[in-house]
């Protein structure tokens, strides 16, 4: 069933594995990436061409995540949605319209903690809504409630030292949401995390992008972590001037338990898939780069 799912994808379908080259992709999305190659001035006038001819889609309440090996361009591809870096070619649409700019549209979750040590996690969350001019009692009390919703309403007045790891991620989930943003951009989010703490993350992650799904682009080194969060799973080539060399939809019913999702045959199946995929690549990247 799984190596049906990828022979589909060859033929040009959005389930599966889809080769560059495939069909064009649907309209109405969320984020879109045209034929988007970015670079770099290195030292010396040199360029450094980081990914190449990427044309890639999000829709509306769709989850995908992109792995590929280190140095491939998955935070390049990420920051370009943000329109945190300007496209050395192609273009990117947001919701059909061209992104010039910031991605006022996305929320953005990094993987380094991006607190104020200064401030408490209410103040820490409430600081997000400051742009929009929102009153501060009004933003304290949004505040109370998403800390609520991630778990931490009897840590409001905790300063970022004192929590754990996995707190201070949850501090900053909330700061990206409350903000009700469209699009979600994360980028290796609960990488630093311990496994257990990760599992935990993902759950509440999915808990909440389940009940307002957002288009969601999630970057990860985690082949695992990818198949059991995403609705789609794309895998870039070794770098430089990486591609997108695969595609594959995840038929796993939701809702999901991240713990329990991996013992599951498909799920292995799938992994095995994707995995005879991104070894390649990972070897690529390992050996230098692209053969």
């Amino acid at each position: 069933m799984v190596g049906q799912r990828a022979a589909e994808g060859r033929k040009g379908g959005r389930a599966g594995m889809r080769l560059v080259g495939g069909t064009a992709l649907a309209h109405g999305e969320a984020v879109r990436l045209d034929g988007v190659s970015i670079a770099f001035t290195l030292k010396g006038g040199k360029r450094y061409v980081a990914v190449e001819g990427i044309d890639l889609a999000v829709m509306p309440g769709e989850f995908v995540a992109v792995v590929g090996p280190t140095g491939s361009g998955k935070s390049t591809l990420l920051n370009a949605a943000a329109g945190l870096l300007k496209p050395a070619s192609g273009s990117v649409t947001v919701f059909s319209s061209a992104l010039s700019g910031l991605n006022a549209r996305a929320g953005y979750l990094f993987q380094a903690d991006a607190l104020m040590p200064w401030k408490t996690a209410l103040d820490n969350v409430a600081v997000a809504l400051e742009p929009q001019g929102v009153p501060r009692a009004e933003a304290l009390a949004r505040a109370r409630d998403w800390l609520a919703k991630v778990g931490l309403a009897t840590f409001t007045d905790r300063y970022p030292h004192m929590l754990s790891g996995g707190q201070r991620k949850r501090v900053a989930l909330a700061q990206m949401l409350i903000r009700d943003p469209e699009i979600l951009l994360m980028d290796e989010p609960f990488g630093p995390l311990d496994a257990q703490t990760r599992q935990i993350m993902g759950n509440l992650l999915l808990d909440l992008w389940a009940a307002n799904r957002k288009a969601v682009m999630f970057v990860t080194h985690d082949l695992e972590e990818a198949i059991a969060l995403a609705d789609r799973v794309v895998v870039l080539s070794a770098g430089p001037a990486a591609k997108i060399v695969g595609e594959f939809k995840v038929d796993l019913a939701r809702p999901r338990d991240i713990s329990e999702i991996r013992l599951e045959p498909q799920f292995h199946a799938l992994y095995k898939e994707i995995w005879s995929c991104l070894r390649v690549e990972v070897s690529r990247a390992y050996a230098g780069g692209p053969a």
